[in-house]
Parts: structure tokens; sequence; C-alpha cells
């Protein structure tokens, strides 16, 4: 079989044969080539095929799965069985369910068609750039590919969606000499569905390349003081989605722990603040178009002006708990901008922490959380002064979100997120 509707037309009857009460699946055909460099030489160059099928079974209230990267009959029929067995050594639930049948639609996303050419050019341009004008800069590795699927979702109820995507990805590894002194490593990634500007450009690559030849002067930051953390755009997302974890997701609000659990339609943040999840919007390259649970994305606010407008439910957690079901699962935030200058806000800072990475653990059920700014700088009388060591931060999500002076008024779009920057207060920082 070629045609992926047609297996997943036969995965479906495979699976009803087995013994499913309801069925869906996922049949994709994928095509990616890679090409890395390391220390400034190509290190690998290929092209990679994949075929995947992922199935999913109820019977009798209970919830199998299976996936295989084959497309035989037989090995359908083999996984279709197995998926049959996981379900019946299940527990029953009346959550699990498979989407009802709506509008089917078929989509192209992103790039159509690659040019391997103009993307080498891309990335030898990048290479040069970074040995001309950040000469301090060592490139670790450079990890970049193209890729473009083709996906086929179908299910029992008659659901039946196609996508076709394709685009570009770049990430680098890198960091600072000089001497004896060297920084500690940073990454960046991006992606895109054209190449019409150069790759250092896109998002805040250039940025990243400066702070890390500054941090070469990194100083230790002395003593403590609870007050402002202005976090960049390349760390503000992290802080957002610990918190969207902590208290909107489906196991924090499933198991009641979510602060937020009965917070719909109240403010649960600073009126700055508006967070949406928008997959649909240009600036995300080849963003989501169908849900994880099998519906068409749309784009949402989950909190606006600072009004919690909706959870980040699954449709199981949505059946579990009574609520909605997230519009989308696809992780594309967008941030409101302020009204605010980055170099104003700057300026008016006494004292204050410029974080640009963030490494802690887990917060606490409440929010608390604790961790370490790294690839940071202290300001101080309105201006930034110098990178500072490996320091200490800490504070509670909820407060955090409350607490918010000012958003800047530029953003940075990485393909797959647009963010500004972000001024808190109330965050304890030490040495």
């Amino acid at each position: 079989m070629k045609d992926l509707k047609e297996i997943a037309s036969y995965t479906l009857e495979a699976l009803t044969r087995a013994g499913a009460d309801q069925a869906q699946c996922t049949v994709a055909r994928g095509r990616t080539k890679e090409l890395n460099i390391d220390g400034g030489e190509i290190s690998l160059m290929r092209t990679l095929l994949d075929n995947q099928v992922s199935m999913k079974a109820i019977k009798d209230g209970k919830k199998g799965t299976a996936a295989i990267n084959k497309f035989d009959k037989a090995a359908i029929d083999q996984a279709a069985a197995e998926c049959i067995e996981a379900a019946q050594a299940g527990v029953a639930d009346d959550a699990v369910t498979i989407a009802a049948l709506t509008t089917n639609a078929e989509f192209k996303v992103g790039a159509d068609g690659e040019d391997m050419d103009a993307f080498y050019d891309r990335i030898t341009e990048f290479l040069d750039t970074v040995n001309k004008e950040y000469p301090k800069i060592i490139l670790e590795q450079v990890i970049s590919d193209y890729s473009e699927s083709d996906s086929v979702f179908m299910n029992t109820n008659g659901v039946c969606h196609r996508v076709q995507r394709g685009g570009y990805y770049f990430e680098s590894m890198f960091s600072a000499h000089e001497g004896e002194r060297a920084t500690s490593f940073n990454s960046y990634g991006s992606q895109f569905s054209d190449l019409s500007r150069p790759i250092i450009d896109v998002g805040m690559q250039r940025k990243l390349l400066e702070q890390s030849q500054q941090e070469l002067n990194a100083k230790k930051f002395e003593g403590k003081f609870t007050g402002k953390l202005l976090v960049s755009p390349g760390c503000l997302g992290d802080f957002i989605n610990m918190a969207l974890d902590n208290f909107i997701s489906d196991t924090s609000i499933i198991d009641g722990t979510s602060p937020w659990k009965n917070a719909l339609g109240e403010k649960v943040a600073d009126g700055k603040l508006t967070v949406s999840m928008v997959p649909l919007d240009p600036r995300m390259s080849g963003g989501e178009r169908i849900t994880d649970d099998g519906y068409v994305s749309e784009n949402y606010d989950i909190i606006k002006d600072g009004v919690l407008r909706d959870f980040g439910l699954s449709e199981y957690a949505a059946r579990k708990t009574g609520n909605k079901r997230a519009p989308n699962t696809s992780g594309c935030m967008a941030i409101a901008p302020g009204d605010t200058p980055i170099a104003e806000i700057i300026k008016g800072l006494d004292r204050a922490i410029l974080v640009c990475r963030f490494s802690g653990g887990q917060p606490a059920v409440n929010g608390d959380f604790s961790g370490v700014a790294k690839n940071s700088f202290l300001i101080e009388n309105g201006e930034i002064k110098h990178a500072v060591t490996e320091t200490m931060i800490s504070g509670n999500l909820a407060a955090m979100l409350n607490n918010i002076p000012a958003i800047s008024k530029e953003t940075v779009e990485d393909g797959s997120s647009s963010l500004p920057y972000a001024l808190f207060d109330g965050i304890t920082v030490s040495g």
C-alpha cells in the first residue's frame, strides 16, 4: 500500500476486526535532509526517510495504543492485535473517547519544496559572518535540516484530515573564548519556511552571540536582594510554560492541585499580560493544523489582559473535569507586546538582573521555584553593567505573573513563538 488514506482506512479496519469499539490512527510519511557542521567542517550530510503508523483503540471503555514504522498489512494487523491487548489490560474510563466528526480538512503548511543549495549558501554565510563579526565565538556545532511530511489522521467516527508540511530548521551551539577564559555553552534554534533572510538575523541569534562574548568578562554577583528581574524573549517562554504546566495542564486540573482550578474568567495575572497559542499566525512557521485529538486547530487566548480565558486541556482531561478542551495543542506561543521600548525599561532600573537562560527544577505545586540564572547580566543605574556568573533566583510563579511593571514594545520571532522582554518584581536574587 502506498496511498496514505488507503493505509489509514486499512488500519481502522484492522483495529475493528481485532475488537475495537472505537479507533483512530495517524499515518505519516516523512523525508529529512540533514546538514551538520562540527568545528567549522561538514560532519554529516544525509537523507532520512520515515514511515509511521500510530493507532489508538478503545474497547469496553479501555484505551490501548501502538506504533510501527511499516506500511504493510501484516505489520498493521499485528500492531492492531497488540493495541487491543493493551486496551484489554487497561482500566475502564468513561472519559476516554475519540474526536467527533465536524468538518474534514486538508492543509499545506510551510515551504513547498526545498532548495538545499540556497540553504547551504545561507549556512556558509552564517559561518563567515560569525568568524568576521564575532571573532571570540567558537561554533561547537551547527545542526540544520529541511524536513517535509505528509500525514493523514482518521478515525471510526468518519474524521479524516490531511496535513502536508515542509520547513527548515537551524540550531547553533557556541561558546566564547579568549586566552584561557571561556564561557559556558549556549545554543539557539529557529525554524523558517523560506530563505529570504540571513540566518543570523532570525530571532535572537545575533544578540546571543554578542552576549556570549560579553560573558568573557563576567563577575561574581555579590549580596542578595529582592527586586526586579528582566527576562529576555529567549527565556520568557520557559517561565510562562513553567506556570502553564503548573496551573492549567491536564495533570494539575485533573488532580485539583492547580491554584487556578476555579479561576476561569478571573484575574490571575497583571493586566499587561496576554498569552495566546497561535499556530495559524503567519509568524509561526509550519504551525499545527490538527490537534493531537484530531480536531482542526484554532488560535486561542489562555490569558487575556490578565484574565484566565482557557485551560490547556486535552479532550480526555476536558471530559474528565467537565471543562472545555484546548482549541490547539501546538505550543506556538505569542505574548502581546507592551508600550515601552526595552531601552527605556532598562534606563528606568536602579538595580536588576537581566536573565537570558534559566536552569531549575520542577516548581512546587503552589508555583514556588528556584534555580540558576545563566547567561545573565547586572543592571545598575539604568545601564547593563556586565555579565554575572551563575546567580540564584527564586520566587513564586503565580505572584510573579501578578507583578509585571513593564513589557517591551519589541518582540522576537523564532518561527515557533513571538515573545517580548518582560520585567517582573518580587524576585529574590542571590550570589
